[in-house]
C-alpha cells in the first residue's frame, strides 16, 4: 500500500508499505479520506505526546470502504462504507491508503454525509460526546463552553443547542468565528470575544449577571483562569485540552470545583472497543436524525508528504480558519 510514513529525522516521506494479513476479528478498509489533528504534529515534537506514537504511519481517523474481513467478523460486509477513530488500535495510522482494524471500533458511516464529511468526524465527535455524557445537564444549567468556534467545541455546540440547552454562552476569536456560530444557532449576544481584556465581566454579562454552572474548556492556558473567575462554588470544569495553566489549577481548587478530563485514549488502551462504535453509532445518529451538521472542512488534497506537512503547518499556525483539514487517501 502507499503511505505516509514518519522516518528517523522525524521527516515526512511518501512510502510503499507491505500490509500484513488481516486476522480473524480485524477489517481491512480502503481508506477514501482522513483527518488531521493537532496531535499529529504534536508528536512529532513533545514528548508528553509521544508516548502516543505507535506508528511511523501518523493519522487518527478516517472513512473508507470494506474491502476485507477476517474469518470472525460479522457486523461488516465488504463494500460498506464506515468510519473510525483509529487511534492507537489499527495496523497504522490513517495517513495510507489502507487500514486493518478491530471491528469493533468500525461503524457504518452517516447515510447523508461525504467520506470527507465523515473523514471529519470521528474524533471531535468522540471527545464532544465523552464531555456531554459526563456533565448532568438540566433545563436550567447555565453552561460555557471557550473555542466554540471550530472542533470539538464547535461539534459540542451543536449537541447541547441539538439537547435545547438555552443558558449557553461561548467565546470565539474575530468576525469569521461568530459568523460560524451564528449558522449553527448560537445568538450573537451569546458570543464573547476571548480577546476582551474584560473577559470575566463580559462573559457573566452575557450569563445574565450570574456565575456558571459548568465550563467546557476547549482552549485551556489563561482561558482556565477565566473559567475559573466566572465558575460557581463547586461548578463543574470539562478540561478537553490538558492545557491548564499552573494558576487556573489552583483557582480552580479554591472554588472547590469538580474536574472532568476528556481522554479517549484510556478506552483504547484498555480495550475496551465498544465505546469507539457506539459513539460513533450515535454521531450517525445525530446527524441522520436530527440537524446537527458535520464540521466545516477545507480538503488540502491527495495522499502525499507534501500535502501532510502543509496541513500540520496549518494546524500550527492556527490557520485552519476553523475548518477540519482533509486529505483524499486515494488520489
Amino acid at each position: 500500500m502507499k503511505a505516509i510514513v514518519l522516518n528517523e529525522q522525524n521527516e515526512l516521506t511518501d512510502r510503499e508499505v507491505e500490509m500484513r494479513p488481516v486476522s480473524e476479528n480485524e477489517i481491512l478498509i480502503r481508506i477514501m479520506a482522513s483527518a488531521f489533528n493537532p496531535i499529529d504534529y504534536q508528536m512529532r515534537e513533545s514528548e508528553q505526546e509521544r508516548k502516543y506514537l505507535f506508528s511511523p504511519i501518523l493519522g487518527r481517523e478516517f472513512s473508507g470502504i470494506v474491502e476485507k474481513t477476517g474469518s470472525a467478523v460479522t457486523d461488516f460486509r465488504i463494500g460498506d462504507s464506515v468510519f473510525c477513530a483509529c487511534g492507537s488500535m489499527g495496523s497504522n495510522g490513517s495517513y495510507a491508503t489502507h487500514i486493518l482494524v478491530p471491528q469493533e471500533i468500525v461503524a457504518l458511516e452517516p447515510q447523508s454525509v461525504s467520506f470527507e464529511e465523515a473523514a471529519a468526524l470521528p474524533v471531535v465527535g468522540i471527545t464532544a460526546l465523552q464531555a456531554l455524557n459526563r456533565i448532568a445537564l438540566i433545563p436550567e444549567t447555565r453552561i460555557l463552553v471557550t473555542g466554540a468556534s471550530a472542533g470539538v467545541g464547535n461539534f459540542l455546540v451543536k449537541l447541547l443547542l441539538a439537547k435545547g440547552i438555552k443558558h449557553l454562552t461561548v467565546t470565539a476569536g474575530n468576525k469569521d468565528r461568530h459568523q460560524q456560530l451564528t449558522k449553527i444557532g448560537v445568538h450573537q449576544e451569546q458570543i464573547a470575544d476571548y480577546h476582551n481584556p474584560a473577559l470575566s465581566s463580559e462573559l457573566i454579562k452575557r450569563n445574565g449577571g450570574v456565575k456558571f454552572d459548568i465550563v467546557v474548556d476547549c482552549v485551556g492556558h489563561y482561558l482556565s483562569e477565566i473559567a475559573a473567575e466566572v465558575m460557581k462554588a463547586n461548578a463543574v470544569y470539562v478540561d478537553i485540552t490538558n492545557r491548564i495553566s499552573a494558576k487556573g489549577r489552583d483557582m480552580l481548587f479554591d472554588i472547590g470545583a469538580t474536574v472532568h478530563h476528556i481522554s479517549n485514549f484510556v478506552y483504547a488502551g484498555e480495550k475496551r472497543y465498544a465505546y469507539f462504535r457506539q459513539s460513533l453509532q450515535q454521531i450517525r445518529h445525530y446527524i441522520d436524525e436530527t440537524e446537527v451538521t458535520p464540521p466545516a472542512i477545507t480538503v488540502i488534497g491527495g495522499l502525499s508528504a507534501k500535502n501532510a506537512e502543509y496541513a500540520q503547518q496549518l494546524l500550527q499556525d492556527n490557520g485552519t480558519s476553523g475548518s477540519k483539514l482533509i486529505m483524499q487517501n486515494q488520489i
